[in-house]
């Protein structure tokens, strides 16, 4: 392994998730398309944008829910992209994930107790070690007590179903975990309380999170790096000071211009973007944020922009940075598509 990628936990290299349609008409449904990237170890790895964008399939194919079309991923850095069988189960106790609504995810017929025992069950684990005092130490770690072993979902708040699927994810002890619009589904002081256990845990047990979110301000707050998706393409990847200070994409602009700012002269001007975002099954030609791009020139239309660094760790898929030139002054071939007020 490179030197410079000792550090990294998980890499993805060139992933595509194609899912067939439901006739032959509905076509090819383009997840995600040739995305890139790389989770250094004890990082939040953010990822924004629109809902429908790939970022939910991105990452649940991170570690094996969806198995990818095509491309590699690299774990430690081994190839588990093909893992099958008892290899690929056994693998998955490195690498878990925490769901968006903790409802829908919880057995409603099983005790907090029984849930939490299940993935000790799984990998058969139940014997080998004493998992009741493991699941006192879960219940601890997440902010809950021996009261709740003995609860149903339907007995608890949101915010402590959220709880005992965070304590869950922790079970085995995994390298990563994903968690996919973790708190979007709880109260907005609730979800204060589970981003600050997200972090209070992060640095205790030295985790490394994959950090799913429409929300801008909680990646904000939460995230080392940020990557935005648009329509299955990663359109740049920074730190997240980088990124909110310095930003490139017109795509991740028009994203930071919706943030509300507490100070008014803070506020940025409130881009308006037109049209809809495209369908993943016939997605246009060229840089596919085209269609809805202020900046677009001809050259966007017909040639598809790569993911560039233009700093050091900044990287970014627009014509405009091609060759590290900032070409956001000129005027020749932009497109007509205005910024509303």
């Amino acid at each position: 392994m490179a030197e410079n990628e000792k550090d990294i936990l998980l890499k993805a290299d060139h992933i595509k998730v194609y899912f067939k349609g439901k006739n032959k008409r509905s076509g090819t449904v383009k997840a995600v398309d040739d995305v890139s990237l790389a989770i250094h170890k004890g990082e939040t790895f953010g990822v924004v944008g629109e809902s429908g964008c790939g970022k939910s399939t991105l990452g649940r194919t991170l570690i094996r829910l969806i198995d990818p079309t095509e491309g590699q991923i690299y774990l430690n850095g081994e190839d588990i992209s093909r893992l099958k069988g008892a290899q690929l189960k056994a693998m998955r106790k490195k690498m878990q994930i925490i769901f968006q609504d903790p409802s829908a995810c919880l057995n409603p017929r099983r005790t907090v107790r029984q849930i939490l025992m299940e993935p000790f069950e799984i990998h058969h684990l139940d014997k080998e070690m004493d998992v009741e005092a493991r699941i006192m130490e879960l219940l601890t770690l997440v902010g809950l007590d021996s009261y709740h072993l003995s609860r149903y979902p339907h007995e608890l708040s949101g915010g402590q179903k959220q709880r005992i699927g965070i304590a869950r994810a922790l079970a085995l002890k995994p390298d990563l975990i994903v968690c996919d619009e973790a708190v979007s589904a709880l109260d907005v002081s609730v979800q204060a309380q589970v981003l600050n256990l997200l972090q209070e845990l992060k640095q205790k047990l030295g985790l490394t999170y994959f950090f799913i979110s429409h929300n801008l301000n909680v990646v904000y707050q939460v995230s080392d790096r940020v990557g935005v998706m648009y329509l299955g393409k990663m359109v740049e990847i920074a730190g997240y000071d980088q990124l909110y200070e310095k930003h490139y994409h017109p795509y991740t602009e028009a994203l930071l211009s919706a943030i509300p700012q507490v100070n008014q002269e803070d506020q940025r001007e409130r881009i308006h973007l037109e049209g809809e975002v495209p369908s993943p099954t016939d997605p246009p030609s060229g840089c596919r944020f085209h269609t809805r791009c202020p900046k677009a020139c001809d050259r966007c239309r017909t040639e598809e922009p790569k993911l560039t660094e233009v700093e050091p760790g900044h990287l970014v898929a627009c014509h405009l940075y091609a060759d590290g030139t900032d070409r956001t002054g000129d005027t020749a071939g932009v497109s007509s598509i205005s910024i509303d007020d």
